[in-house]
């Protein structure tokens, strides 16, 4: 069964710093190209950076840029996104997602990928 399982989120002051991780089960993650992808109460959701499958490519929102950096160990098949200097507005739900075809990161659009983890909530309020 193909799986992405998130973690990491949980409640941060402004400021403050998290690391979430997408693991997958049930295939080698360095087939796909895996995406972070937020969505706040009430707001679309939000393409947050992207990242191929070597690594060696990666594509960041302008919104995070500078305070959001996305990783990957395909040895322990997992991607990171690191989150620092946290705002309130970072609030939201963070998902990560599997794109099949594309070899390229150039655009983090939600339309590519085919496969979805469950998500996990981030809070960010002192």
């Amino acid at each position: 069964q193909l799986q992405l399982v998130e973690s990491g989120g949980g409640l941060v002051q402004p400021g403050g710093s998290l690391r979430l991780s997408c693991a997958a089960s049930g295939f080698a993650l360095d087939r796909v190209v895996i995406g972070w992808f937020r969505q706040a109460p009430g707001k679309e959701r939000e393409g947050v950076s992207c990242i191929t499958r070597s690594g060696m490519s990666t594509k960041t929102a302008d919104s995070v840029k500078g305070r959001f950096t996305i990783s990957r160990d395909n040895a322990k098949n997992t991607v990171y996104l690191q989150m620092n200097s946290l705002k309130p507005e970072d609030t939201a739900v963070y998902t990560c997602a599997a794109d099949w075809t594309s070899t390229l990161c150039t655009v983090i659009l939600e339309g590519r990928y085919e496969s979805w983890g469950q998500g996990t909530q981030v809070t960010v309020s002192s």
